[in-house]
């Protein structure tokens, strides 16, 4: 293809074809050995609240069914016996304890090591007859017969045990009974720290409240929001675009689609993409909805395929709202941006995100080797879907800085989005607005576009870099001195590494620009760009 002779490529309107298109199993908390039974070796005993583990059987219990720590949401469940009032125990299931102490030193009466050593604070009433004499390992919980069993002093009584007073071995305490009642709210308040929000209204209850509850339902509605919106939010630019921007459908004789433009002018000049308004090109019919509900018939004014820019008119219609154009040569990647279009006809949609990169080479169109409609576009991860194509994208404070035409689609079988209709996955296109604004400028005044060129062919070089080919006599390339063959390294500052790169750097350049190019070989030459009319249709 000669790079300057522009062609309208044949391509789907609006919605057709927007463009380019952590656990381990439970471990008890205490080893089960031998221990002698009236020795309280767990911390559970010392009063000491227990460590909570999801999915394990009991909080002072042996090895646990369930799993710990996994992701995600609901709640894993292990063994029907719980922390507090499971059958086998005080504590739930059968742990056991004591072991010797090491040798030479002095045993933590509370551990399972010091079980076997006396400690003060836990007195032991009533003798243990040795026909009942337990054996070494006799679980904490069981049923003892013949002695009594007295927590050590400080420690919380059970709740869900038997009553102050009584052996949890199953026979008459011998102890006195005064405070029964401190270790009633004593238990109260240990078994809010392990259950948390529970606690509050069981105390409550206990010691005389209501037991009422709290709706939200019951609650009044929060006052209305007032003021001024938040100088560059996204709302603030919904605000200020929304009332500027249309959707136009579109119909032809062979095909209807629908997409999004945005109103340049008081008058009806509206700003759209070329591939929405293609296919009413030729008598077809274009109508403009917009925000309002307001429809409006429009008629292409002009249109550039190169560029992939259109412009159309609404007649029957004044006072519309134009927007503010930005520009697009101060873009920085990361900063955010806004998109307002008609995705799959729901008009009016606000989609935000950031400037993703900057001078991304896509074609809006046609074939892999198709030039005509190569842009050099602004990539967003706003979200854009077909139908969006020909709204406007904003920075910040609600300035038009591109033209939303195109998206990244897997499913094109090219990856850019001609090949079929696909949906937004974070890869938008947009034209940039210097770019557009200059077109648009054109079409208005002359009824055509202008296109910058330099009147080569132009392939990929295997090496890198642009390679041209045919030179069109008398054309700027020629005029620069310029030879079938040279391979183009740079434009300007601009690193040149395909043929695609080199036709977008040049559309971004106004006619009778001064650009300098630097070859293969590091040989520079002084180009003066050229400009042609694409051919009004």
């Amino acid at each position: 293809m000669t790079e300057n002779d522009p062609h309208v490529p044949d391509s789907a309107a609006g919605r057709q074809d927007p463009g380019a298109q952590p656990g381990a199993e439970g471990q008890a908390a205490w080893q089960q050995t031998p221990a002698q039974p009236d020795q309280p070796s767990s911390a559970g005993e010392a009063g000491q609240p227990a460590s909570s583990a999801t999915g394990s059987t009991a909080a002072y219990g042996s090895v646990a069914e369930g799993s710990a720590g996994t992701s995600g949401t609901g709640t894993a469940s292990g063994d029907a016996s719980g922390a507090y009032g499971a059958p086998a125990g005080q504590y739930g299931a059968a742990p056991t304890y004591g072991t010797a102490a090491p040798a030479g030193g002095t045993p933590n009466p509370w551990s399972a090591q010091g079980a076997a050593a006396p400690h003060a604070g836990a007195p032991q009433t009533g003798p243990i007859p040795s026909a009942q004499q337990s054996t070494a390992g006799q679980p904490y919980g069981s049923q003892y017969p013949g002695g009594t069993h007295t927590s050590p002093a400080g420690a919380p009584a059970n709740p869900y045990g038997p009553p102050p007073g009584t052996s949890v071995y199953g026979v008459p305490a011998q102890r006195e009974k005064k405070g029964s009642a401190g270790k009633l709210l004593a238990s109260v308040a240990a078994i809010s720290l392990v259950i948390g929000g529970v606690a509050g209204g069981t105390v409550g209850y206990l010691t005389g409240g209501s037991g009422s509850s709290v709706s939200a339902l019951d609650a009044p509605k929060p006052a209305q929001q007032t003021g001024n919106v938040p100088a560059g939010s996204v709302e603030s630019v919904a605000q200020k675009l929304s009332p500027s921007v249309v959707e136009l459908q579109v119909s032809g004789r062979t095909a209807a689609g629908e997409g999004s433009g945005f109103v340049l002018s008081s008058d009806g000049y509206i700003l759209t993409n070329n591939h929405v308004v293609q296919v009413a090109a030729n008598g077809g019919q274009i109508q403009a909805v917009f925000q309002d509900g307001k429809k409006a018939a429009a008629k292409v004014v002009g249109r550039d395929p190169t560029t992939d820019i259109a412009v159309v008119k609404v007649s029957g219609v004044s006072n519309l709202t134009p927007v503010e154009l930005g520009r697009s040569d101060d873009l920085r990647v990361g900063q955010q941006v806004v998109a307002i279009g008609s995705p799959y006809e729901l008009t009016g949609t606000v989609t935000s995100g950031i400037v993703s990169s900057l001078h991304r080479p896509v074609q809006a169109g046609g074939d892999e080797t198709d030039q005509t409609t190569v842009m050099d576009a602004i990539q967003t991860d706003a979200a854009i879907n077909p139908g969006n194509s020909g709204g406007p994208l904003s920075n910040m404070s609600g300035q038009v800085i591109g033209i939303n035409s195109a998206i990244y689609s897997p499913n094109s079988g090219r990856g850019q989005g001609s090949g079929g209709e696909g949906g937004n996955v974070g890869i938008g296109f947009a034209i940039p607005i210097d770019q557009a604004r200059r077109t648009a400028q054109d079409i208005i005044k002359t009824g055509h576009a202008t296109q910058t060129f330099i009147g080569a062919k132009v392939t990929d070089a295997p090496q890198g870099g642009a390679q041209l080919g045919d030179i069109t006599p008398g054309s700027p390339a020629e005029k620069a001195g310029l030879k079938s063959g040279d391979v183009v390294t740079k434009i300007d500052d601009r690193v040149i590494d395909s043929a695609n790169t080199l036709v977008a750097a040049i559309r971004t350049r106004a006619p009778n620009d001064q650009t300098t190019f630097t070859l293969a070989g590091g040989r520079t030459v002084q180009v003066t760009l050229g400009g042609q009319a694409v051919p009004a249709s």
